[in-house]
Parts: C-alpha cells; structure tokens; sequence
C-alpha cells in the first residue's frame, strides 16, 4: 500500500511539473493573431540563415514573393501535402497517428530516421523559433502549433507555409521557387515540377528540383504516383512527368475532370482571394530554449 502511495505522489509531482512548464512556455510565447491580416517581413528562419551567412562573411539576399493562395497551382498545393502532411486538414495541429508511427520507426532503428512534425508545426518553428533541438524548442512548438490552429483558418495556414518555406539557399515561397527554378510562376507548374519542389522539402539547400537526386527523384515518383491514384492528374499527365510512353486513350481520364477531382484524400478549402493585400509584421521570436536533445528531428520527411 505504502509503494503505492510514493507511487502516486511520484505521477502527482510529474504531472505538476509538467503543467507547470507547459504554462511557463505558453506565456512566453508570441501572440498569432496578426497573421490572419498581415504578412511576416522576415522569419526566424529568415534571420537565422542571414546571421550564418554574416559569420562567414557572406551576403545574403532573401528572395521571397507573396502571392494568394488560389495563385498556387493545385497541383503543387496537393503534392506539398501528399509530402510533408496528408491528413492536413484533418488535424488539429498535431498528427498522433503520424507522431505514434515515427516513434516506432525510430526506436526500430535505433535513431531518428522519421521526424513526426505537421505543416502548422513547421510554419511555427520557422515563423518564431530557432532551429535548436531541446525540450523546451519542441514544447514551444507544439503549443505555437495548437495556438495557431485555433486562430487561422486551414487555408491562411496553409498559405503562409507555402509562402514562407524554404526551397532553396536565401528562396521562400512557392512564387519565388517556381520563378527561380523554373522561370514561370507557381501558378503555371507542371506535375513533375509540383512534384519535385515538393520532394526538396526535406532539404531545399542540399537538393534541388533541377538537377534532382536519385533520392528526390524517387520521392517525386511516389507523390506523382498518389496525385495519379487520387484523380489529381491524368494517366496521360503521369506517363508524361514519368517519362513513359502515353497511355492508350481508352485509359486517359478528361483532364479538367482529374484537376478537380478531391476523392481519396483529405479536401482542400475553396480558394478565396483576400481583399487586399496583407501588410507586413515584424514577427519577435520566441526565448531560446535551453534543455538539449540531441537528435530529435525538427521536421518530418513522410516519404523515403
């Protein structure tokens, strides 16, 4: 009776703890209304790439161009999410399926080969934190996470990743990406370039969707294959971004009909232009966090 006693009061005491950090973190975070009108000026991520480049005595030029959701081709709005987080709007900010299923991953091989982060996690570590790997990093993460989902709506969330993400050394956003890599805007994208500015995600300054890896070619492949399966792009469209011969036409499916098409998977909101367009905010970051871990993966790659 008595271990079970100090056994209690063990859980009690930790339980504590942990309210008590978690409350401790969350009034020291930044506030994210703003960011349902206004867009960011520079990110964390942002100032941190500058200050590196500044130590080694480097210029750096941030080329980043805003540009409202429905002027993001679909097709790489949907191999984003077929990417980095496919049950986007399905969750609330944190994906427990995803979160359990890397843990085993990782505990399977003995170290971090799976990260568990959702697109609203990535867009709160860029937006406002370092890209230190502590415990109190990831906690303030988490909670960013949550705090913006219960102020943004899905689509504002989604609109500023793909306007504030890194795709390249000194290039954020989809506009910037497609104009710098492609020459054309992120309106005009192919499914292969979709596909292949989706799957650099993992590392934008080690790959590149030009001159693609063999790894990033085989990501690419995959998401290709989904968007193909999904009614996303046609058999033709896919033979084409894979380089294979065209299919009979008895098997191409009408491709305005593909484009549109939402079956299989998680739906997307309908595009809606904002009034005007948002000013900037300097954002302040939040404290540095100080508890090391080493290892613990800042972002997740959800395909080889």
């Amino acid at each position: 009776m008595r271990r079970v006693l100090i056994g209690i009061l063990i859980l009690a005491v930790v339980v504590c703890a942990i309210q008590i950090l978690v409350i401790s973190v969350s009034a020291g975070l930044p506030p994210v209304d703003a960011l349902a009108r206004k867009v960011p000026a520079r990110t964390s991520l942002m100032r941190a790439r500058a200050e590196e480049a500044a130590k080694k005595g480097k210029p750096y030029r941030v080329d980043q161009r805003w540009v409202s959701y429905s002027r993001i081709s679909p097709l790489l709005r949907r191999a984003v999410l077929i990417a980095e987080d496919d049950a986007f709007f399905a969750h609330g900010g944190l994906d427990w399926n995803e979160i359990r299923a890397s843990a085993r991953a990782n505990v399977g091989k003995g170290r971090v080969v799976r990260g568990g982060s959702t697109i609203t996690q990535q867009l709160a570590k860029n937006l406002y934190l370092s890209n230190q790997r502590t415990i109190t990093r990831k906690l303030e993460e988490v909670l960013l996470a949550v705090r913006l989902e219960r102020t943004l709506t899905k689509q504002r969330i989604f609109e500023l990743y793909l306007n504030l993400i890194e795709w390249g050394d000194g290039i954020y956003g989809a506009e910037a990406a497609a104009r710098r890599h492609f020459g054309k805007s992120a309106a005009e994208l192919t499914p292969r370039e979709a596909a292949l500015l989706a799957s650099v995600i993992i590392n934008p300054r080690k790959y590149s969707p030009v001159t693609p890896a063999r790894r990033i070619e085989k990501r690419a492949a995959m998401i290709l294959g989904r968007m193909a399966r999904r009614g996303f792009i046609t058999q033709s469209q896919y033979a084409e971004a894979m380089g294979l011969p065209p299919p009979p036409d008895s098997l191409a499916i009408d491709s305005t009909a593909a484009s549109d098409s939402t079956a299989g998977a998680p739906p997307e909101p309908t595009p809606v232009e904002p009034e005007a367009t948002p000013e900037p905010v300097e954002l302040e970051p939040a404290p540095a966090p100080v508890d090391t871990i080493p290892g613990l993966p800042l972002s997740r790659p959800a395909l080889p």
